[in-house]
């Protein structure tokens, strides 16, 4: 079984093989979801990015969003391309700008459906000319014998995950909300130290190295909502 960095280097090597610029493995939007950063599992895209588009709540705003629900075959879009874009949902300008702006012009996303009801997609972007039919099909390929490893990845980490308690759960529920450790132990009625304590007992069941991977672990797990 491939561990995560192989499946990172796997994604890497991928972007590279067909010119692209950045990819992802992630949980599929839905239209609850207000922030990308937590549906990431594995991606390269730059911090600020995900900043700036989590800041504007694109994810919300995304005409890719509907399609993911009703398709599973890939899907494509062209920035560049006037006439798909006008046939195609509307891009917000500053979600387009922003796109542009990291050179993410051309892009295809493969959607998977799992039997749980649980879907994810692997996305490749870049500044390239469109691929070509015979490219988006080993692509899809690729990506698919890409998540299969994946998938059993996550199945093997939600099999030995350690179960988290009442408590631990009520800390990173709050954290997930954007509290701090004063104002969780604030609403608990327990010391900031007493939550730091939970909270790294939280991270250490869960294997994680900071509060928003324990977050998004957490969320992937569907430990919290």
């Amino acid at each position: 079984m491939m561990s995560r960095s192989q499946c990172l280097a796997v994604l890497q090597s991928i972007i590279r093989a067909f010119g692209m610029a950045h990819g992802a493995i992630m949980v599929s939007p839905t239209p609850a979801d207000v922030h990308i950063a937590p549906l990431l599992l594995e991606a390269t895209y730059h911090a600020d990015f995900i900043h700036e588009f989590d800041r504007h709540q694109f994810v919300r705003q995304c005409p890719l969003l509907t399609r993911f629900s009703q398709s599973i075959l890939p899907i494509t879009w062209d920035l560049m391309n006037e006439a798909q874009m006008k046939d195609s949902d509307t891009w917000p300008d500053a979600m387009r700008d922003l796109m542009l702006r990291h050179g993410l012009v051309v892009g295809v996303i493969c959607v998977f459906n799992l039997p749980n009801g649980k879907r994810y997609v692997v996305r490749f972007e870049g500044d390239r000319p469109p691929l070509l039919l015979h490219e988006l099909n080993e692509l899809m390929m690729i990506s698919m014998e890409l998540f299969d490893h994946y998938n059993a990845l996550l199945c093997a980490e939600m099999d030995s995950v350690d179960v988290l308690s009442a408590r631990e759960l009520e800390v990173v529920r709050w954290t997930a909300q954007g509290k701090t450790s004063v104002e969780i132990g604030q609403i608990l009625a327990l010391s900031d130290h007493t939550i730091n304590a939970y909270m790294m007992t939280a991270m250490k069941k869960l294997d994680c190295v900071n509060r928003t991977q324990l977050v998004a672990k957490a969320i992937r797990l569907k430990l919290i909502q």
